[in-house]
This record gives C-alpha cells, structure tokens and sequence, in this order.
C-alpha cells in the first residue's frame, strides 16, 4: 500500500512534518517563507519537494502540482502565531495574523481528506473570533470540522507546559465520525528535566561558539523518553548527523558567554526561581520547562528571546537541550547559531504531539 501523502504549510523545521513520517505519511511538500527554516528541513527531510514562497501566493493547483499531481491526503501547518499570542503586542492589523485564513483557503481549493491547523491558546480570544469563524466558513459546507481544542505537551510525554490549540477537519463526503476527545492520549506520561537531560554533558565551554566546537560526545542513551525520541524513519535525517549519531556524536551544544557577575547570579538561583534581572527561569530537575520562546525575526530585530537558565550549571540552556525539551531527536540537525536554532525550536511543534495526533489521522482516513 502507498503511504498517505500530507503537505505541510509553515513548515519550520520540521515538527509536524517529523510527526507525520513517524506516524506512516510520506510528507511530498513543505512551504515556508524562512529560507533558514526550509534549509532546515531539507536537510533534515531530503526526500520531499521543498518551496520557498509566501503562502498568499500559492494555488490549490500548485500544491496538487508539488504532490505530482493528485490531491494530497492531508495538509498540516502551523500559520505564524505571533500576533495572537499573548506573550506578544497582539496586533489586531498584524499582516501575519491573516496567514490564517489563507490555510483555510487553500484547503477549499485543494480537499484533502483531513487538515490539521496548529497555533498558539491566544487564538482562541474573543477579539479573534470574526477571523477565525471567517477562515472556518470557507470550509464548513464541505469538511467536519472540530471544534477548537487546546493540547498541553506535558499530556504527551513532552517535558515543558507548552500549550496549543489545534484546528482538525474531515472531508464531509468520506462519512468518517470523529470526535475531538479521539485526540488525546488515553494516558499521560510525566517527563521531567531531568529525564529529558540524560546522557548530555553538563559543562559547556564558553568558547564553544562554531558548529564544528557544537558537536559532542553523548552518554548512553538509555531512559524510555530518549529511546522513543530518536526513533529513525527510513528517509528522514541528514546522512552526516546519523553516521555521527551511531557514534554518539551530537551537534547543538554552543556556549553562551556569561559575565561573572551573571554566572554568580544564576548560580545563587533557586531550581524553578525566576531570575530577577533576566527574567529567565532557572529549570527544575524534577520539574517540566516552560514554553520555550523563539524571539524575533531580521524584520522585527532579530532579538534573541529569554532562554531558561540550566538546572544545575550557571548559564542558559543549549540549543541541543532545547530541542530535547521539545522532543526532537538527537539527530536531528539546526542552524550553526543560538538565535537561528533557538527560533526554529520555539516556533515548533513538539514531534511527540503532532505524530500522536497523525497516527489518529491515519486510522481514520484508513
């Protein structure tokens, strides 16, 4: 039997995207504008057809064209959420909030059998209803469409509190009864730092500062959490990560250089205290991190944004601890620099949630 195809809008790095490889799709197309974003991707995905584009400039047709010419299974994404988020100036005007809507439309011109929509829990604010219910009216006549529904990471195994709501439809004319409760996993698993941190090294040069100096010895890997998140998919990984990966070799580890009066600051604090000069949370070994942040883009400032300070060293957390907060796999490849990496892993979709939610989507459309 063929595997499914899904196309992925908003790409990023490839949270989704990881998500639906493991759960049996074969993932034919992802979109970004960010051309880092979809470097990213390629490197890591090298088997789909990658675009950079706008996603208000693309047809129907041309995503029927990039799955080679048949209507996709399933379209995913994640539409920039950076003016709904709470933590953000909330622009109603923000250009990016219309990105939405334009998801929507592109699954009326193309009907796939099930969409997936993923964005932040301030969405879901009153002062966003009319455009949210616009973006939903263009496909209510012909898709099932769940109501929204927020999903906790924690629920899934993820160890940081990172909220999202999800937007799932089905095709009307497939008959399939879905309800938004078939979603959530029946058990929760709780995972905590420390967990998510096994086998890392603790100390992390200052001077660490190239992608070459990043790449570092790992300890076994043996705990339940990194066992299911460097589960390989044949096809997916960039052939240089792997064969370092089989010798424990692990990019992302880039120091950031603190002064000392910082270093004594942070090594004074409290495990789940909050720094009073920074405002970064010093993270707890038996506790869960908050939401990572992305900070901004070149067109907002390129700022970088607060990271948690590491449990038990006096500095903030490394690219390659992040991303094992927000269950990527050590293989898996980022930019060479904090900023870049730090936004492609905030602005993700933890691969633990999106590949539990794509298995149900499997069943069903099966």
């Amino acid at each position: 039997m063929p595997q499914p195809r899904v196309i992925d809008l908003f790409c990023g790095a490839g949270g989704l995207s990881l998500g639906a490889y493991r759960a049996g799709f074969d993932v034919v197309g992802s979109i970004d504008f960010d051309q880092r974003a979809i470097g990213t991707h390629k490197l890591n995905f090298p088997k789909g057809t990658h675009l950079c584009a706008e996603v208000e400039t693309i047809s129907g047709a041309s995503l029927v064209g990039l799955a080679k010419g048949k209507t996709p299974d399933g379209i995913i994404g994640g539409p920039p959420c950076q003016g709904f988020s709470r933590m953000g100036a909330r622009q109603a005007g923000d250009p990016r909030n219309r990105l939405f809507w334009h998801f929507f439309r592109l699954i009326k011109e193309t009907k796939p059998k099930f969409f997936i929509a993923e964005n932040v829990i301030g969405l879901t604010d009153q002062q966003y209803k009319p455009l949210v219910n616009e973006a939903l009216d263009l496909v209510r006549t012909e898709y099932d469409t769940l109501c929204s529904f927020a999903m906790c990471a924690s629920s899934f195994g993820v160890p940081t509190k990172r909220q999202r709501v999800f937007f799932i439809g089905m095709r009307r004319d497939l008959a399939i009864e879905v309800k938004w409760t078939d979603f959530f996993p029946k058990k929760s698993t709780y995972t905590t730092v420390a967990e998510a941190f096994t086998g890392l090294p603790c100390r992390v040069r200052e001077s660490w500062q190239t992608e070459a100096q990043s790449w570092r010895k790992v300890r076994s890997i043996d705990n339940e959490y990194t066992k299911i998140i460097n589960r390989q998919v044949k096809g997916v990984g960039e052939k240089h990560a792997l064969d370092r990966f089989d010798q424990r070799l692990v990019s992302g580890f880039l120091g950031t250089v603190h002064s000392e009066n910082v270093k004594h600051r942070y090594a004074r604090l409290e495990q789940g205290k909050t720094d009073s000069i920074s405002k970064a949370q010093r993270l707890k070994l038996d506790g869960q991190c908050p939401t990572l942040r992305a900070g901004t883009g070149p067109e907002r400032g390129s700022y970088q944004a607060v990271r948690p300070i590491h449990p038990t060293e006096p500095r903030v957390i490394t690219p390659r601890e992040a991303a094992r907060l927000q269950g990527f796999p050590d293989w898996f490849v980022f930019p060479p620099t904090k900023w870049h990496s730090f936004r492609q892993i905030g602005n993700s979709v933890s691969p633990l949630v999106s590949e539990y939610i794509l298995r149900k989507c499997r069943k069903v459309i099966e």
